[in-house]
């Protein structure tokens, strides 16, 4: 290249042969400003010297001088229009690159394989799936549908307009002429749709795999949340020798997330420091997110300072993880320090703020940034800011407050907007309120569990069992199930479930005689069973065996027996803990000098000598 620019500094007399020699080798390396240098000084423009000059334009974003070049040209032939298209196509002008294309076809230009597949993706993008239908139309009639490129870009179109049948149809009948490519968009267009097994079977099948293929299939498990396959899988690819990509990181990170699965997770950023891979701004802010949502602050506060380039994502993720685990301060001022940084805050920072807030109560200052929200940075809340600040008045037992916002939302409030209400009558024993809230949603949404169940615990905690028999006989009526009380713990690199009631554990008996111990010792600790989270008219005996019986305290008697003293034990709960397994793992923390950490559906539980981050507010 410098020879060529060396003859262009001379002023060598060149032939157009030579012109378009020079300018397609700055095209090739992709020097834009060098290119059109030569470009505008180049005594005659040739077609294809303006195609290639588009064609750069699209690849650089300059989409208005490419269509300036376009419009300039006198003479303009297939590959002109095709540029332009795919400049389009490339720089995510899709309706534009769709008038272009009608244009051309109008005009009676010929259409090509390249045009053809760049139409179709931007039917792809805009889920045009009747203009896809007609694309594959004209490429039948043009002779050239059976092109490997083209079926890639069919089945692609295809899978995203929700025509999986047809994709598979031309995968089927494309085979075994079609590519890995091929294979890899196939195998993405059912996860796409949700059929898992086809996925599968059809990745099991693959002659080859190459990264693209562990990565669709990685990513199809976590997004569909199938977290146990993502992480079993990705040990299979790790036998393989293959590296994975950023995408697969991302997937499995998010899958150990959801699993709880700490050493996993700390194995994978391991993997990430030993290889020396960039962590950018996605895979940073999943690593601060697995931490935090795993309890680990500490790890995540060091992936943060660690971090080169942070994202509004990155600083959202450390304000929503300081607040979940309780620590409120520090979630308020990095979001003070992330204003300082000239970080400008969104709708999720706003969720974190008054997130940290409602987890102390603080109500003044969530009314304050609520309203900052609105006013100094112009974003319109939510349902789940609204859903907030109505959990923020009602624990603060401001029930009429509560009920006055959800009714002046411009929303239709969502379910965990009413349950923060109803759970917060129940707290505040306003029973009159909680009954006449509970009956409405009942009524207006029959298939729900959630507010039966709520409506049934307020009946409970006050004995009156001729309602709460009712509400359960309307559950049964309409078939609603009451979701079971789940929780996970990890132990040795496995994750260990545990149900309600559960019966199923290898080490059940072990489990029961712990359970029967730890009750003994807590109770000379001065413990006293909770019997309003029984919602059963059974005896005390029968009561105290049910409670004995909740998730987490199988799985806290499990880690006791599992997880050595000097590590903490970390439990996942899917619903919200009750008063007393709260009351249990306080009592345990001192009575057996252990670190315990709970997480929730709202939050985490620290419980270290018989105190509990959440100083008993949540």
């Amino acid at each position: 290249m410098k020879d060529a620019r060396k003859l262009f500094d001379e002023s060598i007399v060149l032939d157009t042969v030579s012109w378009n020699s020079i300018l397609a080798g700055y095209v090739q390396v992709g020097n834009v400003d060098e290119a059109k240098l030569i470009f505008d000084q180049m005594p005659k423009r040739s077609v294809i010297a303006s195609n290639s000059m588009i064609a750069l334009f699209g690849k650089t974003g300059r989409v208005v001088d490419a269509y300036e070049l376009f419009n300039q040209m006198e003479e303009k032939d297939m590959v002109s229009w095709s540029a332009l298209i795919s400049c389009y196509e490339q720089n995510g002008m899709y309706d534009e690159a769709l008038v272009m294309f009608k244009e051309m076809a109008g005009r009676g230009v010929r259409v090509d394989e390249v045009v053809v597949i760049s139409v179709l993706s931007v039917c792809a993008h805009l889920s045009a799936g009747e203009m896809g239908k007609l694309i594959h139309g004209l490429a039948v009639k043009l002779g050239i549908e059976s092109y490997v490129n083209l079926q890639n870009a069919l089945i692609h179109m295809y899978s995203i307009c929700d025509e999986i049948l047809v994709a598979e149809r031309l995968f089927r009948t494309g085979y075994p002429h079609l590519d890995l490519i091929s294979w890899n968009s196939m195998i993405s267009g059912y996860l796409r749709n949700g059929l898992i097994e086809n996925a599968k079977a059809l990745f099991d099948s693959m002659p080859q795999k190459d990264i693209v293929s562990w990565s669709a299939m990685i990513s199809g498990y976590a997004q569909h949340d199938h977290f146990s396959d993502t992480l079993e899988l990705f040990q299979k690819m790790q036998l393989t020798g293959m590296q994975p990509d950023e995408t697969i990181l991302v997937s499995v990170i998010s899958a150990c997330t959801h699993l709880a699965a700490l050493d996993q997770g700390k194995w994978v950023h391991a993997y990430i420091r030993k290889n020396c891979l960039k962590v950018n701004v996605i895979l940073g802010t999943t690593l601060i997110d697995m931490y935090m949502k795993c309890g680990c602050v500490e790890n995540a506060l060091d992936v943060f300072q660690l971090m080169e380039d942070k994202g509004v994502s990155t600083w959202n993720a450390m304000i929503l993880g300081f607040a979940m685990n309780g620590l409120v301060g520090r979630s308020l001022s990095t979001f003070l320090e992330m204003k300082n940084c000239g970080i400008t805050p969104n709708n999720i920072t706003f969720i974190g703020v008054l997130g940290a807030c409602r987890h102390m109560g603080l109500v003044d200052e969530g009314c304050f940034h609520f309203d900052s929200m609105v006013q100094e940075y112009k974003i319109e809340p939510n349902v789940k800011h609204y859903g907030c600040m109505v959990d923020l008045l009602g624990r603060a037992g401001k029930l009429k407050e509560a009920e006055e916002l959800i009714e002046s939302m411009p929303m239709a409030p969502d379910v965990s907007t009413w349950g923060a209400l109803l759970g917060a009558c129940r707290k505040h024993g306003d029973i009159e309120r909680g009954e006449r809230v509970g009956r409405k949603l009942v009524e207006l949404q029959p298939d729900h569990d959630g507010f039966h169940v709520l409506l049934s615990n307020l009946y409970a905690s006050q004995g009156n069992w001729q309602n709460v028999l009712e509400i359960r006989g309307i559950m049964e009526q309409h078939g609603v199930m009451k979701t079971p009380g789940c929780s996970m713990i990890e132990a040795n690199g496995v994750i260990h479930e545990f149900l309600a009631g559960d019966k199923t554990h290898p080490q059940l008996e072990d489990i029961e005689n712990k359970l029967d111990e730890m009750t003994k010792k807590l109770k000379r600790e001065g413990y006293v069973p909770d019997m309003n989270e029984v919602s059963l008219e059974i005896d005390e005996e029968e009561k105290e065996t049910t409670l004995l019986r909740h998730s987490e305290k199988l799985a806290l008697a499990f880690g006791l027996l599992n997880i050595p003293p000097a590590m903490p034990i970390r439990i996942i709960k899917n619903l919200r803990i009750c008063n007393d397994c709260h009351t249990v793992a306080k009592f345990t923390s001192k009575a057996y000098n252990r670190d315990i950490i709970v997480r929730d559906r709202h939050r985490f539980h620290h419980f270290k000598q018989g105190n509990c981050s959440c100083m008993d507010f949540w």
